[in-house]
């Protein structure tokens, strides 16, 4: 049996199909992925995370980006996260359609993504000089895994399980509680 042989696309094809496609995309290594939608509870916590850190840092010099800003990394990922941080002038691309110095990249789990997201996109997103803390947060249960870059290089992770716990995010200077972030969340619902 023949295997079929994949697309290999440029990143010039890549971005010219992008700037024209309803739907986003990832790309890495040549390939292009189709982002699925989230669940209703998903979308939910996007919007909580991305208000309580517009709420925080208005007026101040880091700004938080939605899912609309592409992050573009050095090891070739070009991707949506469900919410990032950058501090200061925006790096971006010359189409300005890229933003390349996020110093917090929030992602949101589900059941299709949290193995990636936790793995192999953690490991190219660590590929971005700024990037100093990777907030990932569960869509099916209070939990939150925070990621911080210490002065060595090493990445050390915290965990906060109960509504009451609030993540301290260094590079920005703010704290978020995580009944911020699952407010009005219901699990178990059946309306997802």
């Amino acid at each position: 049996m023949s295997e079929v042989a994949k697309k290999v696309y440029s990143l010039e094809e890549y971005l010219a199909l992008e700037a024209t496609s309803e739907e986003k995309h990832e790309y890495y290594n040549g390939e292009i992925f189709a982002m699925a939608g989230g669940t209703f509870r998903h979308a939910q916590i996007v919007e909580n995370v991305f208000v309580a850190l517009r709420q925080r840092l208005k007026g101040k010099s880091c700004q938080p980006k939605s899912s609309d800003m592409r992050i573009a990394t050095p090891s070739g990922l070009y991707t949506y996260p469900d919410a990032s941080v950058y501090c200061g002038k925006p790096e971006l691309s010359e189409a300005q359609t890229e933003l390349k110095n996020p110093v917090v990249i929030v992602e949101v789990l589900s059941a299709s993504t949290r193995n990636y997201d936790r793995g192999e996109k953690f490991r190219l997103y660590r590929t971005i000089e700024s990037f100093r803390e990777y907030v990932l947060v569960e869509s099916e249960s209070v939990l939150v895994e925070h990621y911080s870059k210490r002065e060595t290089g090493e990445w050390v992770l915290r965990e906060y399980t109960r509504l009451t716990d609030e993540i301290e995010l260094h590079a920005i200077k703010e704290n978020i509680s995580l009944q911020e972030i699952y407010e009005e969340v219901i699990f178990n619902s059946k309306a997802e």
